[in-house]
């Protein structure tokens, strides 16, 4: 049975979602809007959350009960690796600034969504929540990783001096329609789906890092936001929550697997002498079930159709959304 979030919960209820009109977040959005509630969605080139006074005005702006923290700074190995300064201030100071504020306001409750790049490297499999602080995270997200890991703190710290009823997620890799296709910056699913369409319409090979050793697991974005909205209304504790699909595959099989959804045919390339980021990824989701009754129902290969059938519909929309998405890099790079 799939487990939806209350309308009841959500009606009248003032909610604010940073990152709302990013990948994740507009199905966040989606979802409270076909339940009653239409959210705040703060813009960035409104409210620069890195800063105290945007954030204080957010506030006076939005007037929010709930806060669902979704804005970061995310990327793939390369981005992480040119922009390891700018992915821990600009994920760190967000959170810190927006919990800060929560906090004063008397939030109702304020989400936090963190990331398993903050595991240690070598942490065993299936990570379980409690492993999360035996090691340093894979050193080509580590700032990232660290960044959110932070967060995961001050909201524990909030809770117990302050009272504030905030809530710590952390999602795997996510994929899905509406993605981001930059290949300077996108995770390893749309990266791929993109290469293998190129390819197979020049009629070229495709060129991949590492060796294809390394195994992940994929979450279907909406599926993810289901599970965020279940949190939001059911969970009141300060322990972190895996949010996942319960399965790890190899990037080699993963490329196969996007291989046949594109009609790619050509020779994949490995090029070994680039990293594989973290050996493995495979995330224990037991306690997302018991605490608030999500388990993921979107099998990889079904959730991977889909996004391809939409990569290849909306191709205008992505060149689009990548120009957009390197502009605002050579801004952040430039400040």
């Amino acid at each position: 049975m799939t487990e939806v979030s209350s309308s009841d919960y959500f009606a009248g209820r003032r909610v604010t979602v940073t990152g709302g009109s990013g990948f994740l977040g507009s199905y966040v959005c989606d979802r409270l809007r076909e339940i009653g509630c239409e959210p705040f969605v703060p813009r960035s080139d409104e409210y620069d959350l890195t800063g105290e006074a945007a954030v204080n005005r957010l506030f006076d702006d939005a007037d929010p009960e709930i806060i669902i923290h979704l804005a970061a700074r995310v990327g793939g190995i390369g981005a992480n690796r040119r922009n390891p300064g700018a992915y821990f201030y600009d994920n760190l100071m967000m959170g810190a600034l927006l919990m800060e504020q929560a906090r004063h306001r008397g939030l109702e409750k304020f989400v936090q969504l963190g990331t398993i790049c903050s595991y240690p490297k070598f942490a065993p499999i299936p990570f379980r929540e409690d492993d999360l602080w035996n090691g340093y995270p894979e050193e080509t997200n580590a700032p990232y990783g660290v960044a959110k890991k932070a967060l995961l703190v001050q909201a524990q710290a909030y809770r117990e001096q302050y009272g504030l009823n905030a809530i710590f997620l952390m999602p795997v890799n996510l994929y899905g329609p509406r993605d981001n296709f930059d290949l300077q910056s996108s995770h390893v699913i749309p990266a791929l789906i993109r290469k293998m369409v190129e390819a197979r319409d020049s009629g070229t090979d495709v060129e991949l890092w590492g060796d294809g050793s390394a195994s992940r697991e994929f979450l279907y974005v909406d599926e993810c936001a289901r599970a965020i909205l279940l949190a939001a209304e059911r969970y009141e504790d300060s322990d972190p929550v895996n949010i996942g699909a319960n399965f790890e595959i190899t990037i080699r099989e993963l490329a196969g697997m996007i291989a046949e959804a594109t009609g790619f045919t050509g020779e994949i390339v490995w090029d070994a002498g680039q990293p594989n980021g973290q050996p493995r990824r495979r995330i224990d989701t037991a306690r997302a079930l018991e605490r608030f009754g999500f388990e993921s129902n979107v099998p990889l290969d079904v959730g991977i159709a889909r996004t391809v059938e939409w990569f290849l519909a909306n191709r205008d929309w992505v060149d689009s959304d990548v120009e957009r998405r390197s502009q605002s890099e050579r801004r952040a790079a430039a400040r």
